[in-house]
């Protein structure tokens, strides 16, 4: 169990964790107050009782006194912070950890020791005058000399357990290292950072003796691996050591800038605990080389304070996104480039825009031009330097480009120039998915990746899920295709444009909503938007047979684009539209004129 567990436990048990510790406290306004650790009445010391601080506490006449209950214990018990945990647990009552059974026990002997002695004039040599560690150093981690070689002792509790000797000479330029057999495989430096730090909450693991040898002549507690970098075997000393380091909240792995080493550290951090471990990359090779090039102690403090935690991708504090948030409210700051594209008519600004990251669903009854609307909104994204992809199945490209030119130059029949001009005009801001009939869904979106990394593209417009190769009643496989969609789109911070038919209704007088789409219930849950699409067909229809329309019933409007949800936005209602049967654009007021997206702007 690690020192944060446990510490949790005493918080939980915190009421009785203090009379034990100081029975002579009292609890006054959720703190618990005494005169200091050492227990006598008075409120110098006090111990937040309750809430997020719960089990924080400090002396105030001995500001260094400061702390958690795991400290707060250590200093009233006055033990060494292995001796307190060992308490703790004892006082906790809690069981021995659950051990995973082998089929055979691996069991280590004591190892024989080597002659050695103190280092002599060549090992000093070597280790001072090359590496540039002290004598102080050397005599902390009780290196000395066996047979002409350097003699690394791996001290455990006072006794010797395994150890390495590294030649100073060297056949071919290659180190000679030899290694204690059959021993068990630990950590070298615990004899030092029981001496120098034996409360230490954090430890530095490295790569090598030396290393570790530097680094605490740096004023750091550091540990090195018996057996260098690399994965799986190379680091089998976890299981001899699982259970000692479960007193450091913090585990610094500094390894060394190599693919072994790195390979050593994604080891390291999947058995020790992404939680609790941190990546120290120094500007160096190792932190010896870092001393033979003049780094002061100051500097490597700074790596070690500035080491990267492992979060996981997915989880991500509040303060990354504090921009994000005030752009939200104040999105005319001009503090970032515009992640939202408007609609063309100007009546829904501040009411709906389209959000990159989001699905927007599209809906109507046949022939009430959810299509035409869909290609008259992405023209305008367009205008605005937005890309466009659109794989509409339903109809061919020429017939689709037949239509958006008209919508785009604004007339039924535009003269031969317009037409060049608008080409030009849509350049490199709109794509076709160029397929006809039924799209394999895997397909659609392998060209979508495409599109979005090689283009740039961030609008993609699906027209419609009938066509994408799923059966009317393959809700398992819509939802699916739905939720691809939605990746996709989160993934790439693009919106997704999907237009799905209605259920059949009794007549197309009425207009639709979230709850006539036909398919999965899934669609609607997933979408960020739904808008539908309603034409005045009554009035079409008086229209067409050429009877005389009353004057009321002409300014009824000829169409409305309706928003059914809207997930990010507060608005949900309906836009009156009006509808100019030459160009197919759909306009604000019942007395605008259409317009030639060619002539307003160029692409940005």
């Amino acid at each position: 169990m690690e020192i944060r567990d446990i510490n949790r436990l005493l918080v939980q048990n915190i009421d009785h964790v203090l009379d034990y510790l100081l029975p002579q406290g009292v609890a006054q306004y959720g703190e618990y107050c005494v005169g200091s650790v050492d227990g006598e009445p008075g409120d110098s010391l006090k111990v937040h009782l309750r809430g997020r601080k719960a089990g924080v506490w400090c002396d105030f006449a001995n500001p260094q006194h400061t702390g958690d209950l795991v400290e707060l214990w250590r200093l009233t018990r006055n033990l060494a912070l292995p001796q307190a945990l060992k308490e703790i647990k004892d006082f906790l009552r809690l069981p021995d950890e659950p051990r995973f059974v082998k089929s055979r026990q691996k069991t280590y002997k004591r190892p024989e020791f080597p002659p050695y002695e103190s280092p002599k004039q060549a090992v000093l040599d070597y280790l001072c005058q090359e590496r540039l560690l002290t004598k102080e150093t050397l005599g902390a981690f009780q290196v000395g000399e066996s047979g002409g070689a350097i003699y690394f002792p791996f001290y455990r509790d006072g006794k010797v357990l395994h150890w390495k000797k590294l030649s100073l000479k060297r056949p071919n330029g290659k180190k000679q290292i030899l290694t204690s057999s059959g021993t068990e495989p630990i950590l070298f430096g615990w004899q030092a950072l029981e001496s120098a730090y034996p409360n230490t909450r954090y430890v530095v693991i490295c790569e090598g003796e030396i290393d570790a040898m530097t680094l605490h002549q740096y004023g750091i507690p550091a540990l090195s691996v018996p057996f260098g970098g690399g994965g799986d075997k190379k680091q089998q000393w976890v299981d001899c050591e699982y259970d000692r380091l479960e007193r450091f909240e913090e585990i610094y792995l500094c390894m060394d800038q190599d693919a072994s080493g790195k390979e050593a550290v994604q080891e390291l951090v999947m058995r020790l605990g992404a939680e609790r471990c941190r990546v120290m990359e120094l500007p160096a090779k190792d932190p010896n080389e870092c001393l033979q090039g003049g780094m002061t102690a100051d500097e490597v403090q700074y790596y070690l304070k500035t080491s990267q935690t492992l979060d996981p991708e997915e989880l991500q504090g509040v303060g990354a996104y504090r921009q994000s948030v005030l752009d939200l409210f104040y999105p005319d700051s001009g503090s970032i480039k515009q992640e939202s594209t408007p609609l063309p008519w100007a009546k829904l600004e501040g009411y709906f825009e389209l959000r990159a990251g989001e699905l927007t669903i599209w809906t109507g009854i046949n022939g009430h031009g959810k299509s035409q609307m869909l290609g008259h909104a992405a023209l305008h994204m367009i205008l605005h330097g937005q890309k466009v992809c659109i794989a509409s199945m339903e109809i061919k490209p020429e017939r689709l480009l037949y239509k958006l030119t008209k919508q785009a130059a604004g007339v039924r029949h535009p003269a031969l120039e317009l037409i060049d001009e608008t080409f030009d005009w849509l350049g490199d801001g709109l794509w076709l998915f160029n397929v006809v009939g039924t799209a394999k869904t895997h397909r659609l979106l392998e060209v979508f990746h495409y599109a979005r990394k090689r283009y740039g593209v961030n609008h993609f417009v699906v027209d419609s899920l009938l066509k994408c190769g799923l059966a009317e009643d393959d809700y398992n496989g819509q939802k699916l295709f739905v939720e691809q969609l939605c990746d996709f789109k989160n993934q790439y911070d693009c919106h997704i444009h999907l237009v799905v038919h209605p259920r059949k209704g009794n007549d197309e007088y009425a207009p639709v909503g979230k709850m006539d789409v036909k398919g999965s219930g899934a669609i609607t849950d997933l979408a960020d938007n739904i808008v539908s699409v309603w034409r005045n067909k009554k009035k079409e229809e008086m229209m067409a047979a050429g009877n005389e329309v009353r004057p009321e019933d002409l300014a009824k409007p000829d169409a409305f684009l309706t928003c059914a949800k809207q997930r990010n936005g507060e608005w949900e209602g309906r836009l009156a539209l009006w509808f100019d049967r030459e160009s197919g654009q759909f306009l604000n007021q019942q007395d605008d004129k259409p317009s030639s997206y060619s002539k307003l702007m160029k692409p940005f």
